[in-house]
Protein backbone atom coordinates (compact mmCIF):
# COMPACT_ATOMS: atom_id res chain seq x y z
CA UNK A 1 0.00 0.00 0.00
CA UNK A 2 1.31 3.45 -0.92
CA UNK A 3 2.11 5.97 1.80
CA UNK A 4 -0.46 8.46 0.49
CA UNK A 5 -3.12 5.74 0.72
CA UNK A 6 -2.06 5.00 4.29
CA UNK A 7 -2.41 8.70 5.13
CA UNK A 8 -5.96 8.66 3.73
CA UNK A 9 -6.78 5.67 5.90
CA UNK A 10 -5.33 7.52 8.90
CA UNK A 11 -7.58 10.50 8.21
CA UNK A 12 -10.59 8.22 7.77
CA UNK A 13 -10.01 6.90 11.30
CA UNK A 14 -8.75 9.95 13.13
CA UNK A 15 -9.80 13.01 11.12
CA UNK A 16 -7.97 15.46 8.90
CA UNK A 17 -4.53 16.76 9.81
CA UNK A 18 -0.86 15.99 9.37
CA UNK A 19 0.73 12.79 10.59
CA UNK A 20 4.24 11.39 10.33
CA UNK A 21 5.12 8.02 8.80
CA UNK A 22 7.75 5.59 10.05
CA UNK A 23 8.88 2.19 8.77
CA UNK A 24 10.84 -0.75 10.17
CA UNK A 25 11.59 -3.92 8.20
CA UNK A 26 11.13 -7.59 8.81
CA UNK A 27 14.23 -9.74 8.65
CA UNK A 28 15.51 -13.01 7.31
CA UNK A 29 18.33 -14.81 9.06
CA UNK A 30 20.78 -16.32 6.60
CA UNK A 31 22.41 -18.55 9.21
CA UNK A 32 22.82 -18.68 12.99
CA UNK A 33 19.54 -19.97 14.40
CA UNK A 34 18.67 -20.22 18.10
CA UNK A 35 22.11 -18.91 18.94
CA UNK A 36 21.11 -15.37 19.90
CA UNK A 37 19.77 -16.15 23.37
CA UNK A 38 22.83 -18.34 23.89
CA UNK A 39 25.32 -15.51 23.46
CA UNK A 40 26.37 -16.65 20.00
CA UNK A 41 26.64 -15.21 16.50
CA UNK A 42 23.82 -14.59 14.03
CA UNK A 43 23.79 -13.32 10.44
CA UNK A 44 20.45 -11.67 9.59
CA UNK A 45 19.55 -8.98 7.08
CA UNK A 46 16.69 -6.50 7.00
CA UNK A 47 14.11 -6.92 4.24
CA UNK A 48 12.43 -4.39 2.01
CA UNK A 49 9.01 -5.14 3.50
CA UNK A 50 7.98 -4.48 7.07
CA UNK A 51 5.67 -2.39 9.26
CA UNK A 52 4.49 1.20 8.81
CA UNK A 53 3.49 3.40 11.73
CA UNK A 54 1.53 6.60 11.17
CA UNK A 55 1.42 8.80 14.25
CA UNK A 56 -0.02 12.13 15.34
CA UNK A 57 0.31 13.61 18.82
CA UNK A 58 -2.96 14.73 20.41
CA UNK A 59 -4.11 16.69 23.45
CA UNK A 60 -5.85 13.65 24.94
CA UNK A 61 -4.36 11.66 27.81
CA UNK A 62 -4.51 8.39 25.90
CA UNK A 63 -3.02 6.49 22.98
CA UNK A 64 -5.36 5.15 20.32
CA UNK A 65 -4.18 2.16 18.25
CA UNK A 66 -5.64 0.88 15.00
CA UNK A 67 -4.26 -1.62 12.51
CA UNK A 68 -5.26 -2.29 8.94
CA UNK A 69 -4.13 -5.90 9.49
CA UNK A 70 -6.13 -6.62 12.66
CA UNK A 71 -9.70 -6.01 13.75
CA UNK A 72 -8.95 -5.07 17.35
CA UNK A 73 -8.91 -1.33 18.08
CA UNK A 74 -7.57 -0.16 21.42
CA UNK A 75 -7.47 3.04 23.47
CA UNK A 76 -5.12 3.11 26.44
CA UNK A 77 -4.76 5.99 28.89
CA UNK A 78 -1.31 7.25 29.79
CA UNK A 79 -1.41 5.75 33.28
CA UNK A 80 -2.04 2.24 31.87
CA UNK A 81 0.81 2.04 29.36
CA UNK A 82 2.78 -0.35 31.58
CA UNK A 83 -0.09 -2.81 31.93
CA UNK A 84 -0.09 -5.72 29.44
CA UNK A 85 -3.33 -6.45 27.63
CA UNK A 86 -4.75 -10.00 27.41
CA UNK A 87 -2.38 -12.50 25.84
CA UNK A 88 -2.47 -12.53 22.06
CA UNK A 89 -3.54 -8.87 21.68
CA UNK A 90 -1.43 -7.28 18.94
CA UNK A 91 -1.28 -3.93 20.72
CA UNK A 92 0.90 -5.56 23.39
CA UNK A 93 3.88 -5.37 21.03
CA UNK A 94 3.44 -1.61 20.67
CA UNK A 95 2.62 -0.61 24.25
CA UNK A 96 5.33 -2.99 25.48
CA UNK A 97 7.88 -0.69 23.85
CA UNK A 98 6.26 2.52 25.07
CA UNK A 99 6.26 1.01 28.56
CA UNK A 100 10.05 0.78 28.45
CA UNK A 101 10.28 4.55 27.92
CA UNK A 102 7.93 5.06 30.88
CA UNK A 103 9.91 2.71 33.11
CA UNK A 104 13.05 4.67 32.30
CA UNK A 105 11.53 7.99 33.30
CA UNK A 106 10.20 9.14 29.92
CA UNK A 107 6.42 9.03 30.20
CA UNK A 108 4.61 10.77 27.33
CA UNK A 109 2.97 13.97 28.56
CA UNK A 110 0.15 13.68 26.09
CA UNK A 111 -1.46 11.07 23.89
CA UNK A 112 -1.19 10.07 20.24
CA UNK A 113 -3.17 8.44 17.46
CA UNK A 114 -1.38 5.52 15.83
CA UNK A 115 -2.22 3.55 12.69
CA UNK A 116 -0.27 0.39 11.85
CA UNK A 117 -0.02 -1.46 8.56
CA UNK A 118 2.45 -4.20 7.75
CA UNK A 119 3.26 -6.33 4.73
CA UNK A 120 5.33 -8.91 6.60
CA UNK A 121 3.28 -12.13 6.42
CA UNK A 122 2.12 -12.90 9.97
CA UNK A 123 3.45 -16.19 11.29
CA UNK A 124 6.00 -16.52 8.48
CA UNK A 125 8.99 -16.35 10.80
CA UNK A 126 10.17 -13.06 9.27
CA UNK A 127 9.83 -11.04 12.47
CA UNK A 128 6.59 -9.15 12.04
CA UNK A 129 6.50 -8.66 15.81
CA UNK A 130 10.02 -7.19 16.00
CA UNK A 131 9.20 -4.94 13.06
CA UNK A 132 6.15 -3.62 14.92
CA UNK A 133 8.11 -3.13 18.12
CA UNK A 134 10.97 -1.26 16.49
CA UNK A 135 8.79 1.00 14.36
CA UNK A 136 6.79 1.95 17.46
CA UNK A 137 9.98 2.71 19.35
CA UNK A 138 11.46 4.78 16.53
CA UNK A 139 8.22 6.75 16.08
CA UNK A 140 7.57 7.45 19.77
CA UNK A 141 11.22 8.33 20.38
CA UNK A 142 11.19 10.97 17.63
CA UNK A 143 7.68 12.32 18.09
CA UNK A 144 8.14 12.86 21.84
CA UNK A 145 11.78 13.91 21.45
CA UNK A 146 13.01 11.36 23.99
CA UNK A 147 16.49 11.32 22.45
CA UNK A 148 17.28 7.63 22.87
CA UNK A 149 19.84 6.08 20.51
CA UNK A 150 18.91 3.26 18.17
CA UNK A 151 20.52 0.50 20.23
CA UNK A 152 18.43 1.53 23.25
CA UNK A 153 15.27 1.29 21.15
CA UNK A 154 16.36 -2.18 19.99
CA UNK A 155 16.81 -3.23 23.64
CA UNK A 156 13.43 -1.75 24.58
CA UNK A 157 11.85 -3.76 21.76
CA UNK A 158 13.37 -7.01 23.02
CA UNK A 159 12.11 -6.29 26.54
CA UNK A 160 8.65 -5.69 25.14
CA UNK A 161 8.71 -9.18 23.64
CA UNK A 162 9.76 -10.66 26.99
CA UNK A 163 7.39 -8.73 29.22
CA UNK A 164 4.30 -8.18 27.06
CA UNK A 165 4.34 -11.16 24.67
CA UNK A 166 5.94 -13.70 26.99
CA UNK A 167 8.55 -14.85 24.46
CA UNK A 168 12.05 -15.00 25.92
CA UNK A 169 13.71 -14.21 22.59
CA UNK A 170 17.24 -13.11 21.92
CA UNK A 171 17.96 -9.71 20.44
CA UNK A 172 18.57 -10.71 16.81
CA UNK A 173 15.16 -9.85 15.33
CA UNK A 174 14.92 -6.41 16.88
CA UNK A 175 18.58 -5.69 16.10
CA UNK A 176 18.16 -6.52 12.42
CA UNK A 177 14.98 -4.44 12.15
CA UNK A 178 16.58 -1.47 13.86
CA UNK A 179 20.16 -1.57 12.57
CA UNK A 180 19.91 -3.11 9.10
CA UNK A 181 21.53 -1.60 6.01
CA UNK A 182 20.63 -2.05 2.36
CA UNK A 183 22.56 -4.85 0.62
CA UNK A 184 24.31 -5.86 3.86
CA UNK A 185 23.84 -8.58 6.46
CA UNK A 186 24.62 -8.07 10.13
CA UNK A 187 27.29 -10.26 11.69
CA UNK A 188 26.24 -9.85 15.30
CA UNK A 189 27.80 -11.12 18.51
CA UNK A 190 24.68 -11.44 20.65
CA UNK A 191 26.71 -11.51 23.86
CA UNK A 192 28.70 -8.29 23.41
CA UNK A 193 26.39 -6.71 20.75
CA UNK A 194 29.44 -5.94 18.66
CA UNK A 195 28.52 -6.17 15.00
CA UNK A 196 29.82 -5.84 11.48
CA UNK A 197 27.85 -4.89 8.39
CA UNK A 198 28.94 -7.39 5.75
CA UNK A 199 28.19 -6.68 2.06
CA UNK A 200 26.02 -9.40 0.54
CA UNK A 201 27.37 -9.80 -2.98
CA UNK A 202 25.38 -12.49 -4.74
CA UNK A 203 26.35 -12.15 -8.37
CA UNK A 204 24.00 -14.37 -10.37
CA UNK A 205 22.22 -15.64 -7.24
CA UNK A 206 18.95 -14.67 -5.55
CA UNK A 207 17.74 -15.06 -1.98
CA UNK A 208 14.33 -16.74 -2.07
CA UNK A 209 12.11 -16.88 0.98
CA UNK A 210 9.60 -19.71 1.04
CA UNK A 211 6.60 -19.14 3.31
CA UNK A 212 5.20 -22.52 4.31
CA UNK A 213 1.91 -20.88 5.34
CA UNK A 214 2.11 -23.11 8.38
CA UNK A 215 2.25 -20.27 10.89
CA UNK A 216 4.61 -20.58 13.78
CA UNK A 217 3.52 -19.38 17.20
CA UNK A 218 6.46 -18.67 19.45
CA UNK A 219 4.23 -17.94 22.42
CA UNK A 220 2.94 -21.53 22.32
CA UNK A 221 5.71 -22.57 24.71
CA UNK A 222 8.12 -24.55 22.53
CA UNK A 223 10.46 -21.60 22.02
CA UNK A 224 10.67 -20.93 25.75
CA UNK A 225 11.17 -24.65 26.28
CA UNK A 226 14.29 -24.55 24.12
CA UNK A 227 15.55 -21.55 26.10
CA UNK A 228 15.10 -23.54 29.31
CA UNK A 229 16.87 -26.58 27.86
CA UNK A 230 19.89 -24.47 26.95
CA UNK A 231 19.99 -23.07 30.45
CA UNK A 232 19.90 -26.61 31.77
CA UNK A 233 22.93 -27.43 29.61
CA UNK A 234 24.82 -24.46 31.04
CA UNK A 235 23.93 -25.57 34.58
CA UNK A 236 25.19 -29.10 33.86
CA UNK A 237 28.50 -27.88 32.42
CA UNK A 238 29.21 -25.17 35.00
CA UNK A 239 30.63 -27.49 37.70
CA UNK A 240 33.33 -28.48 35.21
CA UNK A 241 33.77 -25.11 33.49
CA UNK A 242 32.20 -21.86 34.66
CA UNK A 243 30.22 -20.39 31.74
CA UNK A 244 27.40 -17.90 31.48
CA UNK A 245 26.05 -19.26 28.19
CA UNK A 246 26.72 -21.88 25.54
CA UNK A 247 28.24 -19.28 23.23
CA UNK A 248 31.41 -19.36 25.33
CA UNK A 249 32.22 -22.93 24.28
CA UNK A 250 34.25 -23.96 21.25
CA UNK A 251 33.29 -27.24 19.56
CA UNK A 252 36.36 -28.91 21.07
CA UNK A 253 35.46 -27.72 24.57
CA UNK A 254 31.90 -28.89 24.16
CA UNK A 255 33.03 -32.33 23.03
CA UNK A 256 35.23 -32.66 26.12
CA UNK A 257 32.46 -31.48 28.46
CA UNK A 258 29.32 -32.92 26.85
CA UNK A 259 29.38 -36.07 29.01
CA UNK A 260 28.54 -33.87 32.01
CA UNK A 261 25.11 -33.25 30.44
CA UNK A 262 23.27 -36.40 31.52
CA UNK A 263 19.98 -35.58 29.79
CA UNK A 264 20.22 -36.77 26.16
CA UNK A 265 17.77 -34.17 24.85
CA UNK A 266 19.51 -31.29 26.61
CA UNK A 267 22.85 -32.52 25.22
CA UNK A 268 21.42 -32.49 21.68
CA UNK A 269 20.13 -28.95 22.11
CA UNK A 270 23.54 -27.76 23.29
CA UNK A 271 25.30 -29.58 20.44
CA UNK A 272 23.20 -27.68 17.93
CA UNK A 273 23.95 -24.33 19.52
CA UNK A 274 27.71 -24.83 19.69
CA UNK A 275 27.95 -26.24 16.17
CA UNK A 276 25.66 -23.54 14.76
CA UNK A 277 27.81 -20.77 16.18
CA UNK A 278 30.85 -22.32 14.51
CA UNK A 279 28.95 -22.69 11.21
CA UNK A 280 27.96 -19.03 11.33
CA UNK A 281 31.56 -17.92 11.81
CA UNK A 282 32.67 -20.05 8.87
CA UNK A 283 29.77 -18.90 6.70
CA UNK A 284 30.67 -15.24 7.11
CA UNK A 285 34.29 -16.01 6.23
CA UNK A 286 33.20 -17.85 3.09
CA UNK A 287 30.84 -15.07 2.03
CA UNK A 288 33.60 -12.47 2.37
CA UNK A 289 35.75 -14.65 0.10
CA UNK A 290 32.94 -15.03 -2.41
CA UNK A 291 32.62 -18.79 -1.82
CA UNK A 292 28.86 -19.11 -2.20
CA UNK A 293 28.93 -22.89 -2.64
CA UNK A 294 30.62 -23.27 0.76
CA UNK A 295 28.17 -20.81 2.27
CA UNK A 296 25.26 -22.82 0.86
CA UNK A 297 26.59 -26.08 2.25
CA UNK A 298 26.78 -24.51 5.70
CA UNK A 299 23.15 -23.42 5.31
CA UNK A 300 22.24 -27.04 4.57
CA UNK A 301 24.11 -28.25 7.62
CA UNK A 302 22.34 -25.64 9.72
CA UNK A 303 18.91 -26.93 8.73
CA UNK A 304 19.88 -30.54 9.35
CA UNK A 305 21.08 -29.65 12.85
CA UNK A 306 17.90 -27.71 13.56
CA UNK A 307 15.92 -30.74 12.40
CA UNK A 308 17.85 -33.48 14.17
CA UNK A 309 19.35 -31.91 17.30
CA UNK A 310 17.16 -28.90 18.02
CA UNK A 311 13.92 -30.37 16.62
CA UNK A 312 12.28 -27.10 15.61
CA UNK A 313 11.61 -27.71 11.91
CA UNK A 314 8.54 -29.92 11.53
CA UNK A 315 6.97 -31.58 8.49
CA UNK A 316 6.23 -28.41 6.51
CA UNK A 317 9.66 -26.80 6.78
CA UNK A 318 11.37 -30.12 6.08
CA UNK A 319 9.17 -30.75 3.05
CA UNK A 320 9.96 -27.35 1.56
CA UNK A 321 13.71 -27.67 2.18
CA UNK A 322 13.77 -31.21 0.74
CA UNK A 323 12.02 -29.98 -2.42
CA UNK A 324 14.34 -26.97 -2.67
CA UNK A 325 17.47 -29.10 -2.56
CA UNK A 326 16.27 -31.12 -5.55
CA UNK A 327 16.55 -28.07 -7.82
CA UNK A 328 19.87 -28.03 -9.67
CA UNK A 329 20.36 -24.31 -9.12
CA UNK A 330 19.82 -24.38 -5.35
CA UNK A 331 23.08 -23.57 -3.58
CA UNK A 332 21.70 -23.95 -0.05
CA UNK A 333 18.35 -24.09 1.74
CA UNK A 334 17.33 -24.00 5.38
CA UNK A 335 14.56 -22.97 7.73
CA UNK A 336 14.84 -19.43 9.05
CA UNK A 337 13.44 -17.88 12.19
CA UNK A 338 12.22 -19.56 15.34
CA UNK A 339 10.84 -22.62 13.58
CA UNK A 340 7.70 -24.63 14.37
CA UNK A 341 6.38 -23.45 11.01
CA UNK A 342 7.29 -20.21 9.26
CA UNK A 343 9.68 -19.84 6.34
CA UNK A 344 12.72 -21.18 4.55
CA UNK A 345 15.56 -19.23 2.98
CA UNK A 346 17.38 -20.48 -0.10
CA UNK A 347 20.19 -19.28 -2.34
CA UNK A 348 19.22 -19.99 -5.95
CA UNK A 349 21.03 -19.27 -9.22
CA UNK A 350 19.21 -16.68 -11.32
CA UNK A 351 18.42 -18.97 -14.21
CA UNK A 352 16.69 -21.45 -11.89
CA UNK A 353 14.48 -19.04 -9.94
CA UNK A 354 11.30 -19.66 -11.95
CA UNK A 355 11.85 -23.42 -11.92
CA UNK A 356 12.48 -23.28 -8.19
CA UNK A 357 9.24 -21.46 -7.42
CA UNK A 358 7.19 -23.71 -9.71
CA UNK A 359 8.60 -27.10 -8.76
CA UNK A 360 9.16 -26.48 -5.04
CA UNK A 361 5.66 -25.05 -4.77
CA UNK A 362 4.17 -28.08 -6.53
CA UNK A 363 6.04 -30.67 -4.49
CA UNK A 364 5.34 -28.83 -1.26
CA UNK A 365 1.61 -28.80 -1.99
CA UNK A 366 1.72 -32.48 -2.94
CA UNK A 367 3.43 -33.39 0.36
CA UNK A 368 1.46 -31.11 2.71
CA UNK A 369 -1.75 -29.98 1.02
CA UNK A 370 -0.72 -26.37 1.74
CA UNK A 371 0.00 -23.69 -0.84
CA UNK A 372 3.37 -22.10 -0.17
CA UNK A 373 4.34 -18.57 -1.15
CA UNK A 374 7.72 -17.42 -2.46
CA UNK A 375 9.42 -14.04 -2.39
CA UNK A 376 12.65 -12.94 -4.04
CA UNK A 377 14.17 -11.03 -1.15
CA UNK A 378 15.63 -7.55 -1.36
CA UNK A 379 17.86 -6.43 1.52
CA UNK A 380 16.77 -3.05 2.85
CA UNK A 381 17.55 -0.46 5.54
CA UNK A 382 16.55 -0.51 9.18
CA UNK A 383 13.86 1.50 10.97
CA UNK A 384 13.44 5.14 9.96
CA UNK A 385 11.09 8.02 9.30
CA UNK A 386 10.03 8.04 5.66
CA UNK A 387 8.25 11.38 5.20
Amino acid sequence: MRVDNLKKEFENFYGAGDCNVYFSPGRVNLIGEHTDYNGGFVFPCALSFGTYCLIRKTERKSFRFRSLNQEIVQEIDLDSLCNPLPKGTWVNYAIGVIAQFVKNGQKPDTGADILIWGNVPNGAGLSSSASLEVVTGVAVNEEFQFGQDRLTIVKYSQKAEHEFAGVMCGIMDQFASGMGKKDHAIYLNCDSLEYELVPVKLSGVKIIIGNTNSPHSLDAGKYNERVDECRAAVDAITPSKLIANLGELSPAEFNSLSASIENDIVRKRARHVVSEIERTKKAVEELKLGNLLAFGELMNQSHDSLRDDYEVTGNELDAMVTAARKIEGTIGSRMTGGGFGGSTVSLVKDEFVNEFIEKVGAEYFEKTGIRGEFYVAEIGDGGRRIN
